[in-house]
């Protein structure tokens, strides 16, 4: 049986745009969700769909526990976590969806 993973993600509307933070168990299928603006909210409203991090987590607790952190966090230190990891601010999606 495969053991389940948890995301934390960040979205954004563009390089340096208006950022998203976010949780699921199914990064392709919500970052897609997000991209096709199937849901209204935040992030419809604000064109955000760029995937540009994430972090896996083994449990649910962990994850939402982290996400909340970040949505606390600066705005600098969320840019700097993002391009410490992705300095051209990349869209990770389409690799994500293709591998």
């Amino acid at each position: 049986m495969r053991d389940r993973v948890y995301y934390v993600y960040i979205l954004a509307s563009r390089i340096g745009g208006t950022l998203y933070i976010g949780v699921t168990s199914d990064l392709i299928r919500r970052v897609y969700e997000h991209k096709e603006k199937l849901r209204d909210g935040f992030t419809h409203d604000y064109e955000v769909s760029r995937l540009v991090y994430f972090e896996q987590f083994a449990e649910i607790g962990a994850a939402i526990q982290r996400e909340k952190r970040m949505k606390k966090w600066n705005r600098a230190w969320k840019i700097r976590l993002i391009e410490a990891n992705n300095p051209n601010w990349d869209d990770l999606y389409p690799s994500l969806a293709s591998s």
